[in-house]
């Protein structure tokens, strides 16, 4: 039997015809003239000047319009004055039984300052009381407590500051983070130690821990003994509250933290 004659691909390609190129050329063509024709004529145009300047415009790419920035919130802080509003927690009293000092005084002191330099770092601060009614479902980036140890003597060691989160948060590693940031900076600007172990229950218990939001991070600082660190505490309360803000920045800022060293012992 005969075979039919087949036709080339390629051949039966090269003489299929365009026509959608062809017309989207046209129309395309068609209105870049039309364009052209209105810049060109005065009195229907849309710009005044020369053509050249018209044609100019037209292929100059167009500056973006401007964008305005959204300003970001303020980060939320809450600042506890210890004893504030409700005693005077500690009270130190003289030879005669003449009160000398309180805590709640020098809390008082150390959490202004505290409020006023993280105001001035762009923060959005709240200074509270005590039993503040604000601390109910509290929520803030963190929440710190500010308080302070014993006027009496107790023996050479009581000295120093220390610092707990609460025992049953619901984010223990950012929790942790919190109590590190102010360990280290705390410990880094005074100078005084960490008192580990007279860290108490009603530290890690704290009222105000299961006032406030479960989200919000919390822990409450005992920045020294009134009886040793009383000249720190009450002559230099700008370094006191200035190792309680780079604790808090610490945290803020996602900041390194150098390890705590192990201590050595030689045999």
């Amino acid at each position: 039997m005969e075979s039919s004659p087949v036709s080339s691909p390629r051949s039966s390609t090269r003489s299929r015809p365009r026509p959608v190129r062809v017309l989207g050329s046209t129309i395309g063509l068609a209105i870049l003239l039309a364009t052209l024709f209105n810049l060109w004529t005065p009195s229907e145009g849309l710009f005044a000047g020369s053509f050249s300047d018209k044609l100019g415009l037209i292929l100059t790419a167009q500056p973006e319009s401007n964008f305005v920035a959204t300003p970001q919130p303020q980060l939320r802080i809450g600042i506890v004055a210890g004893h504030a509003g409700n005693d005077s927690g500690a009270t130190c009293i003289d030879s005669n039984g003449n009160i000398t000092l309180t805590e709640a005084d020098v809390n008082m002191e150390i959490a202004s300052l505290v409020q006023k330099t993280l105001t001035a770092e762009g923060y959005q601060v709240d200074l509270l009381n005590e039993f503040d009614t604000r601390l109910n479902g509290y929520r803030a980036l963190v929440l710190i407590s500010i308080h302070n140890d014993s006027c009496d003597y107790i023996n050479p060691e009581a000295t120093g500051f220390k610092v707990a989160a609460a025992v049953n948060t619901r984010d223990f590693n950012r929790a942790t983070r919190l109590t590190e940031c102010l360990r280290d900076r705390y410990g880094s600007v005074t100078g005084l130690h960490f008192h580990a172990g007279s860290i108490t229950t009603d530290m890690r218990d704290y009222h105000a821990f299961s006032e406030i939001d479960p989200n919000t991070i919390a822990a409450i600082i005992e920045t020294g003994f009134l009886n040793l660190d009383r000249d720190i505490l009450v002559n230099q309360t700008d370094l006191v509250a200035d190792g309680v803000v780079k604790g808090i920045l610490c945290f803020s800022r996602n900041e390194n933290i150098e390890p705590t060293p192990i201590p050595t012992f030689a045999p």
